[in-house]
C-alpha cells in the first residue's frame, strides 16, 4: 500500500484503553500503517456492594429504559445478571427497552443476548441523551456506571424529564503495574500521540506521570480524546490536546486521526511555500 492509503505510516501512536476493549481501534490503526503501543491506564472490577444493583437488577420490568454508556456497564450488567439467574433475554421483548452509547456498547450488549433498540448516531453519552429526549420524559430510566462517574450525565436525563436511577455497577481502577520502558518513552516524546477514552484514562495516567509533566508531555505530543466528557478532562489538567474525536467508533476515531495528520502536512507545505515566496532575491 502506499502513503496515502496507509496515512499514519511511520507514527507511533499509545492506546490506553485494555487490549480487550481495543482491538478494533488497534487493527484500524494498523491497517493505515500506525505502529501501535498499549498502555492501558484503567482497569475493571465488580462494585465492592452489589446490593444497590441487586436491588435494580431484581425489579428490572419497573423501567422504561436501560441505558447502557459503555463496554463495561453492558458486560458487568450481564453478568450479573447471570450470576443471579435472570436471563437477559426475558426482558427484550418488552421493557426496559434498551440504548447503547455506540456500536462497541451495542456488541458488547448483543453478545450477552441483550437486544439494542436504539444506539446514538454520534456515539456519545451526551448525544444518546439529547437524541432520546422526547423519548425520555417521564420515564423510568436505570443508568450502570463506574464508580468514578460524574453526575453530569444523571442531571441531563432529570434535567431531560427522565426519573432516573444511577447505580455503580463496576469500579475503574489503577493497573497493578505499567509498562516502565513505554512510559519513559512518552516521558521523552518518543511517540507521536497518545488517545484516551475517558477522564480516568488521563487522571491515572497523570497519577502516575504526575500533573504538570503530563501537561508538559502534550506540548510535544498530540494528545486526543474521544468525547467531551474526557476532552474536558485534558483541559482541567492543563494538557494541550491536538484534537477531539466527536465519536468513539474505532472506524472514525483512526479516520480523525489520519485527518489530523493530514492537515498538519498541508498547514506544514503552505508555510514553507509561503516562506519560499517570502524569501529575499
Amino acid at each position: 500500500m502506499d502513503k496515502g492509503s496507509r496515512p499514519l505510516t511511520g507514527k507511533r501512536i499509545v492506546v490506553t484503553r485494555a487490549p480487550e476493549q481495543a482491538a478494533d481501534l488497534i487493527r484500524g490503526l494498523e491497517t493505515m500503517g500506525a505502529t501501535v503501543l498499549i498502555l492501558p491506564t484503567v482497569s475493571f472490577a465488580p462494585p465492592r456492594d452489589w446490593r444497590a444493583l441487586d436491588a435494580t437488577l431484581d425489579r428490572l420490568w419497573e423501567f422504561d429504559w436501560l441505558l447502557l454508556t459503555s463496554q463495561n456497564a453492558a458486560r458487568f450488567v450481564a453478568e450479573r445478571c447471570g450470576e443471579k439467574k435472570i436471563d437477559v433475554k426475558s426482558f427484550v421483548a418488552g421493557k426496559p427497552s434498551i440504548a447503547a452509547v455506540g456500536p462497541s456498547t451495542e456488541q458488547a450488549a448483543s453478545q450477552a443476548g441483550m437486544r439494542v433498540d436504539y444506539v446514538a448516531k454520534n456515539h456519545t453519552a451526551e448525544s444518546l441523551v439529547r437524541e432520546l429526549s422526547e423519548s425520555l420524559k417521564g420515564q423510568a430510566v436505570l443508568l450502570p456506571q463506574s464508580d468514578r462517574a460524574d453526575k453530569t450525565l444523571p442531571a441531563a436525563l432529570r434535567t431531560a424529564g427522565a426519573r432516573v436511577t444511577d447505580v455503580v455497577a463496576y469500579r475503574t481502577l489503577v493497573p497493578e503495574t505499567l509498562d516502565a520502558e513505554l512510559l519513559n518513552q512518552v516521558r521523552r516524546a518518543e511517540i507521536d500521540a497518545i488517545l484516551f477514552a475517558s477522564p480516568s484514562a488521563y487522571h491515572n495516567l497523570s497519577g502516575v506521570m504526575g500533573s504538570k509533566d503530563l501537561a508538559k508531555i502534550s506540548e510535544r505530543v498530540d494528545f486526543a480524546a474521544i468525547g467531551p466528557t474526557t476532552a474536558r478532562a485534558l483541559r482541567e489538567g492543563g494538557a494541550r490536546m491536538a484534537f477531539e474525536a466527536s465519536g468513539s467508533s474505532a472506524v472514525g476515531l483512526a479516520k480523525s486521526l489520519a485527518q489530523h495528520y493530514k492537515n498538519q502536512a498541508v498547514e506544514r507545505d503552505s508555510g514553507a511555500k509561503r516562506a519560499t515566496r517570502n524569501r529575499p532575491r
